[in-house]
């Protein structure tokens, strides 16, 4: 039996019919997946951290008034005195009556007078150190760019190191943020028996907040670079 020559044709295709038509397959995929370019390779990923710490911006101080007289409407007139009395302390340090405080010296300052002026019918409390919630947020965000800004810094010298150019980012997360009061141990009473200073009190409301991000910054080419000069 006489066996025929075969024949065999092939063609030559461009670069962009080739990325088009020779693309690999995914099984069970039905559109054609393209290939890596070569710039998906020219990157430089980082992770860094940051660390802000700030201090409380409110205060907030309770004034008990107390009297004790034969006559119901003697003991009124007793607190409403002293109450009148104290509106007016507050107010003349620039406060409104509801008492929260944004400068703390002002707000030692009006304590110092209400004990020393009043008697021991008026009790002034400890005051109690606080973040407003904006205040948290600020915090928060301050600490995100800072630990940003620390990648590129970080990204920028491994580029020098290596005889690269860095390039723009192309991806930023946040992997993580920790929060956490109080600044060092000094912060702490040093025993039970005597009361925390007002600097010892602000110390340990102040907050902490630890941000760390994870960015991947393009490499600049060389053909980037000669276009852009």
């Amino acid at each position: 039996m006489a066996i025929s020559p075969a024949q065999v044709f092939a063609t030559l295709l461009s670069d962009t019919e080739n990325g088009k038509r020779c693309w690999p397959e995914r099984r069970g995929s039905k559109s054609p997946v393209p290939s890596p370019s070569p710039s998906a390779e020219r990157e430089v990923q980082v992770s860094a951290t940051a660390e802000v710490s700030a201090p409380p911006n409110r205060a907030r101080v309770c004034v008990l008034v107390a009297s004790r007289k034969e006559a119901a409407a003697a003991a009124k007139s007793s607190v409403s005195r002293r109450l009148e009395y104290i509106v007016q302390s507050v107010r003349a340090h620039g406060v409104r009556v509801s008492v929260i405080f944004n400068d703390f010296s002002k707000m030692e300052n009006c304590c110092n007078l209400l004990v020393e002026k009043l008697d021991s019918s008026v009790v002034v409390g400890s005051p109690q150190f606080y973040h407003t919630t904006e205040a948290v947020e600020s915090i928060r965000r301050q600490a995100c760019l800072r630990a940003v800004a620390n990648s590129r810094r970080k990204a920028f010298e491994v580029c020098r190191l290596l005889g690269q150019t860095l390039g723009r980012p192309l991806i930023v997360r946040e992997e993580e943020i920790k929060e956490t009061e109080g600044l060092t141990s000094e912060a702490q009473a040093p025993d039970n028996t005597r009361p925390l200073t007002i600097q010892q009190q602000i110390s340990n409301a102040s907050v902490t907040v630890c941000s760390k991000v994870f960015v991947t910054f393009e490499l600049k080419s060389k053909d980037n670079l000669k276009r852009n000069n």
